[in-house]
C-alpha cells in the first residue's frame, strides 16, 4: 500500500487560486469554477508520489528544492518536507518564481 502525503495549501497559494478564478471569471464564471475544481483535483494527486513532479528550473538561482505540477497554463509550486507537501504558489507558467516569505 502506498503511503500518503498530507497536502497543505499556504495562504499565498490560496490567494493565487482566488486570483486565477477572478481572472477567468471575467469571461466566464462557470469556466472559472470548472477550472479551479479541476486544479484542486490535480492538487489531490500530490497525496501519492509527489516526487513524480519535476524540480523547478529556478532552484539553481533560488537555492531551493521546489517541484512543480503543471495544469493548463499554471504551475503549482510545492516542496516536500517529510510526509507533507506544502503548496507554495500557483502561478502562470510564463512567470518565473520569485523569492517570497
Amino acid at each position: 500500500m502506498t503511503a500518503k502525503f498530507q497536502v497543505e495549501i499556504t495562504p499565498i497559494a490560496e490567494a493565487d487560486i482566488e486570483d486565477i478564478w477572478t481572472f477567468i471569471a471575467e469571461d466566464s464564471p462557470e469556466a472559472a469554477t470548472a477550472f479551479i475544481l479541476e486544479l484542486e483535483s490535480q492538487l489531490t494527486t500530490l497525496e501519492s508520489f509527489p516526487e513524480r513532479c519535476p524540480l523547478v528550473p529556478e532552484n539553481e538561482i533560488l537555492s531551493t528544492r521546489f517541484r512543480h505540477l503543471i495544469y493548463g497554463n499554471y504551475r503549482t509550486i510545492f516542496r516536500i518536507a517529510g510526509r507533507t507537501v506544502y503548496v507554495l504558489r500557483v502561478i502562470h507558467g510564463s512567470r518565473l518564481l520569485e523569492l517570497f516569505e
